[in-house]
């Protein structure tokens, strides 16, 4: 294929109002620290840490930032355990920092990491909370 192909159809793409994807520089992503990935690997969510900021991704789009680490985690954490619930083979894996975070966040309010993200799911669901969590 040769150089001027391609220029004539990347005008033609912009011509009918797409645009080409350009890749984001590594050093503007930020520090990563969680990923989710299907069994052929592909990247299906990630959470990366941003000026200040945790910054949630799914499906190539960012979904969402916050301080909270312990939110970013519970929601990533309910995203792998839906895709399962799907019968579909996932890979969740995030890094220590994350999970300190996350953990250190909950303590302060009283509650375990598991607490935190069941309470979240039920808020999230809309289901009145157990007593008994």
């Amino acid at each position: 294929m040769s150089i001027q192909s391609k220029s004539r159809r990347d005008a033609k793409k912009k011509t009918k109002g797409e645009t080409l994807a350009k890749a984001i520089p590594a050093d503007k992503l930020g520090q990563p620290h969680a990923d989710l990935r299907d069994e052929k690997g592909k990247l299906l969510g990630a959470v990366v840490f941003k000026d200040g900021q945790w910054v949630l991704g799914l499906n190539g789009k960012i979904v969402g930032d916050t301080d909270s680490a312990a939110h970013v985690l519970a929601i990533i954490k309910q995203a792998a355990a839906m895709l399962r619930a799907q019968g579909r083979e996932v890979q969740l894996v995030f890094s220590v920092p994350l999970r300190e975070a996350a953990d250190a966040e909950v303590a302060k309010l009283g509650l375990t990491f598991e607490q935190f993200q069941a309470r979240l799911g039920q808020d999230m669901s809309g289901k009145a909370p157990n007593p008994a969590a």
